[in-house]
């Protein structure tokens, strides 16, 4: 679909309400009580990769493009304008040129201009001096940017080195947020100053974010609601109560799982939910600069020594999908389907696959006389600490004995950064669904985000080989490829994929869940029927 045709579509709904029901139906004003499970480590969505922050600041920025709100899959198709009026390749397809909305102004008054997206994108890819992040866990995705050109004050020009359909996908991440060029990127770790239809007005650490309504947004009637409350809520058994009392109407992403769907649902039939896959694989990373997790059959022991589906039932309570680096067909589009995983070590016979770990560890000098010590770190949180409970009793049968180093949420993601681990269960976000995202910022040699610094040049080119292949169906074939290098490298050991549940009260309207939970947050479009 062309770009040209998703701004009339957009138009078109604009006037006569598409995907609400009747233009009249929606009701404006009120508060929309949504739950947060964690305080964010910064305010800022660029120099973090946790939905701690996305979720809750999504509201206050927008991007040049994002992913339809009331589409619940992501796809080409599914990208809307939002900064960007329009956008365009060149014949080429080395340049992506982007037609800038007018008279859209940040919260604080100041104009948004090409120079607010130029600076952002050549901060994101390490190519500007006068702005610098603490952080940058995505930079790798913006490597093959070769320049960036604002053509005035509305028209600005991304020039790319190769071919690379993928860009425009990755535009559109929450993550992807366009910054003022007029404030230090350093202050906007501790407040919100957007373009988006919410405005920041205040945040305390492990109580709350509030927002209220921006007058002043570039879409005409939007948002509906007067403001939003995120109530920070980091326990599971409180979070639950607090549905169930009306002090959050809607939960936050990952928050509802099986186990709590069901006893949400015997609680209060009133309650809505929508299961919805998550593009967020839960697993093991390995240190290698910690011996023996240097060594590829050490890793791969660990993977043999896991039952996934025995997982999959005692800790998720069968709320997840088996699957490799990608998410799993039927909900992806990328991901291995079950006859390939089948063939990869770890997803065989459990029974099997144990035996193969205990030889490959007593070729390694292992055995019962001699076992390994562990130490699994594991986010504070029971989404982390049950499956990193699950996985010591897995490496016990396999000659290692693990222990548990519970570790706050807010000093998670710089431990990962300093590598101050040694064997780490958690999950990784993956903020689209497209394979370059996963991929480069995950695993390309380099990355900041590489946690696991793994790096294998000849699975590097076909990452970039697959990358710039334009035929779908040809690039899903080699994006499958470099999948199960992956898992026979043990760059990461993947449990599967979690279901979210979504809990929802009936008076919440147009909110829709998507699998990449990182950007569909905005809440421009959802509103309260009370």
């Amino acid at each position: 679909m062309s770009c040209h045709r998703i701004v009339l579509i957009l138009a078109v709904a604009l006037l006569v309400g598409v995907g609400a029901g009747p233009a009249t139906a929606q009701k404006y004003g009120g508060t929309l009580n949504v739950m947060a499970l964690n305080s964010p480590p910064s305010l800022s969505p660029m120099e973090v990769d946790t939905i701690a922050t996305v979720w809750p600041m999504s509201p206050v920025y927008s991007n040049l493009v994002y992913y339809d709100p009331l589409e619940p899959k992501e796809s080409f198709d599914a990208l809307m304008p939002e900064l960007a009026e329009s956008w365009s390749w060149d014949g080429a397809g080395t340049a992506l040129t982007f037609k800038l909305r007018q008279g859209v102004k940040f919260h604080d008054g100041q104009p948004f201009t090409a120079r607010d997206v130029k600076l952002t994108f050549d901060v994101s890819r390490g190519a500007n001096v006068t702005q610098r992040l603490k952080l940058n866990p995505r930079k790798a995705w913006w490597k093959n940017i070769e320049e960036i050109v604002a053509n005035g004050d509305h028209e600005v020009t991304f020039r790319v080195k190769r071919v690379q359909p993928s860009l425009l996908a990755m535009l559109a991440s929450g993550f992807s947020t366009v910054y003022p060029a007029h404030i230090p990127y350093a202050a906007l770790r501790t407040r919100g100053v957007g373009t988006g239809p919410f405005v920041f007005k205040e945040y305390k650490a492990d109580r709350h974010f509030i927002h209220t309504r921006n007058p002043d947004y570039f879409v005409k009637g939007r948002p509906y609601l007067d403001g939003l409350n995120y109530r920070i809520i980091t326990s599971r058994s409180t979070q639950t109560a607090a549905i169930l009392a009306r002090e959050v109407d809607l939960d936050a992403p990952s928050a509802t799982t099986k186990p709590i769907m069901e006893h949400l649902k015997s609680a209060n039939d009133q309650l809505i939910f929508r299961p919805t896959a998550r593009y967020n694989l839960t697993g093991v990373r390995f240190n290698p600069r910690r011996k023996p997790w240097d060594n590829p059959l050490m890793r791969q022991a660990v993977s043999l020594a896991l039952d996934r589906d025995a997982m999959i039932q005692a800790v998720f309570q069968g709320g997840a999908q088996r699957g490799g680096i990608l998410l799993p067909p039927p909900d992806g589009v990328w991901g291995l389907p079950e006859q390939e995983l089948r063939q990869l070590p770890g997803y065989g016979d459990a029974a099997k696959n144990r035996e193969q770990a205990r030889e490959n560890l007593r070729g390694l000098g292992y055995g019962e006389q001699n076992r390994l010590k562990v130490k699994i770190s594991v986010r504070n949180s029971p989404q982390f600490v049950e499956p990193g409970v699950f996985t010591a009793g897995a490496m016990k049968a396999v000659y290692m004995d693990a222990e548990l180093a519970v570790i706050d949420p807010a000093l998670w993601a710089g431990m990962l950064a300093r590598r101050d681990f040694e064997v780490a269960v958690g999950s990784t976000g993956v903020s689209i669904g497209d394979p370059d995202a996963t991929f480069y910022e995950n695993f390309s040699c380099g990355s900041i985000r590489n946690y696991t610094d793994y790096c294998n040049p000849e699975v590097d080119r076909m990452m970039d080989a697959q990358s710039q292949q334009t035929d779908g169906a040809r690039r899903a074939v080699m994006a499958r490829e470099v999948d199960k290098r992956l898992l026979i490298d043990g760059a990461q050991i993947v449990y599967g994929f979690r279901i979210n549940y979504n809990a929802r009260w009936p008076d919440v309207k147009n909110f829709v869940p998507h699998p990449n939970h990182y950007s569909y947050g905005r809440m421009q479009d959802v509103w309260l029927d009370r």
